[in-house]
């Protein structure tokens, strides 16, 4: 019978270069060596130092050598964890092991390959029209293991397990990937930088009932159960909307409201820096926003369910749970989510998400008295201390200083028609965007140990891969 195995509470031994390729995990870094086919000679040295991992598991050195194609082509949904159940159904299987949380190192793998910063983002380098500027769209000085729209990055991390719920974020932490005079990471500080960033919100698992109202009826036997480790990421598509709205302008264009089919009243006095003639609709800028929101939060996921492949864990990404009950909008004083601050308005047919005050706020009232104080916050964001375009701030370039301050700092017109646009759709319709939600979850990631006994009775031959055959051999050796 498997047991809980014990927590890796450290990261404290000898160092070691792993010879291999492609680092896929811990922030997904990907080094610059070829990853050669299965059996061939390692013809490179591989950058990723193991630096103070307990006992070294042999799986985290399998991990560093998996080849992306194999994670790419082996990546299935595979729901079944260790002490789950189908009780009933062609596919009826009870599993005869415990619950097995993930250790301390293998949660780490995953929430830096989902959340992880890997290391000073690379700004738009040109635009004629911007000349001698470089474009300034960027608001996230860091690079991180997922795209985002002109690196407008939005998204932060939420996750729970058997121990609690927890904040992770990276949004604007400069870079957390240093290297060393030949380019390589060690891993063990990589680990450790982002591990210091985690807020303990609760000391308890999320709660979310397994009923229709809160979880579509096919996950309730196999999601948040007892060992998994549920990672729910949350846009705040307010200040990406902002940050939409500041594209547009500053490329000359702005919008109509289509809705109530009318111009944004004071638009006009803006007419020398934007086409007032031929304006976009203001519902599809929210589409646009809600759309790229949606990327963000979409391939965080894919890059854990990736780097699942190559450390041989079980999970899915999914969106199957009630983003209102995980937020904290159910309306169920018994299921208070993550307890984020929501309002309710004839005007709409849901519910509004706004933010988790002190934690995660959403860039429109009440966490801001106006909209012209959230534009003024991305803004500051942009070209304040630790902004893409402070000169402060550091960064990969030769002539670091002179590549930042060359974007161009928004001047008060600018503002003031960003402000005027953003402040007619709130109170217009009392919420910012006009007809999607200010902060946005619907995707997530849920990693647990396999039980491959279920595979073994229900499936043929490749049901899984060989890293899950060999995990607990591989990463739990005292189990």
């Amino acid at each position: 019978m498997l047991t809980n195995s014990k927590k890796l509470s450290s990261f404290g031994m000898n160092r070691r270069i792993i010879i291999g390729g492609l680092l896929m995990a811990s922030g997904g870094i990907l080094s610059s060596c070829k990853m050669p086919s299965t059996g061939e000679k390692l013809k490179n040295k591989g950058k990723v130092l193991l630096d103070g991992v307990p006992q070294s598991p042999p799986g985290l050195k399998e991990a560093v050598q998996f080849p992306l194609i194999e994670s790419i082509h082996g990546r299935r949904s595979r729901r079944f964890a260790l002490g789950a159940n189908i009780p009933d159904g062609p596919l009826k299987f009870s599993s005869k092991h415990d619950p097995l949380p993930l250790t301390e190192l293998e949660q780490m793998m995953i929430l830096t390959t989902v959340a992880g910063n890997t290391g000073w983002l690379n700004l738009i380098p040109y635009n004629k029209d911007y000349l001698p500027h470089i474009p300034n769209y960027t608001s996230s000085p860091g690079g991180r293991t997922f795209p985002s729209a002109a690196g407008f990055h939005t998204t932060e991390f939420f996750y729970t397990d058997d121990n609690g719920t927890y904040f992770l974020s990276t949004r604007d932490a400069p870079s957390l990937t240093e290297r060393d005079i030949q380019g390589r990471i060690d891993l063990n500080d990589y680990l450790k930088a982002h591990k210091s960033r985690i807020q303990k919100l609760s000391d308890k698992r999320l709660n979310i009932p397994q009923s229709p109202e809160h979880m579509e009826m096919h996950n309730t036997w196999c999601a948040n159960v007892p060992g998994s480790t549920l990672i729910i990421p949350v846009a705040d598509a307010a200040q990406h909307h902002i940050a939409s709205l500041m594209y547009l302008v500053q490329n000359g264009a702005c919008i109509y409201d289509d809705i109530n089919k009318t111009p944004i009243p004071g638009i006009e006095k803006f007419s020398s820096i934007v086409d007032i003639e031929n304006p976009y609709p203001m519902t599809f800028v929210d589409q646009l926003t809600l759309a790229e929101v949606t990327v963000e939060i979409s391939t965080s996921c894919y890059a854990g369910m990736l780097m699942q492949q190559a450390m041989g864990l079980g999970g899915w990404m999914f969106d199957g749970i009630n983003p209102f009950s995980v937020l904290g909008a159910s309306g169920n004083p018994e299921v208070p989510g993550l307890g984020f601050r929501f309002d309710v308005d004839e005007r709409w047919p849901l519910p509004n998400v706004t933010g988790l005050p002190g934690v995660f706020q959403g860039h429109c009232p009440p966490h801001y008295k106006d909209m012209r104080a959230a534009v003024e916050s991305l803004s500051e964001r942009k070209f304040g201390p630790g902004g893409p375009y402070n000169s402060n701030t550091p960064g990969p370039y030769k002539n670091n200083a002179g590549v930042r301050k060359s974007g161009e700092v928004h001047n008060e017109e600018f503002k003031e028609c960003v402000t005027t646009i953003a402040q007619y759709i709130y109170d217009a319709f009392g919420k910012f965007p006009a007809t999607v939600p200010s902060i946005f979850a619907m995707m997530y990631l849920q990693t647990h140990h396999l039980d491959i006994d279920f595979h073994n009775e229900h499936f043929t031959e490749g049901a899984y891969l060989e890293t899950h055959a060999e995990h607990m051999k591989s990463w739990h050796s005292d189990t």
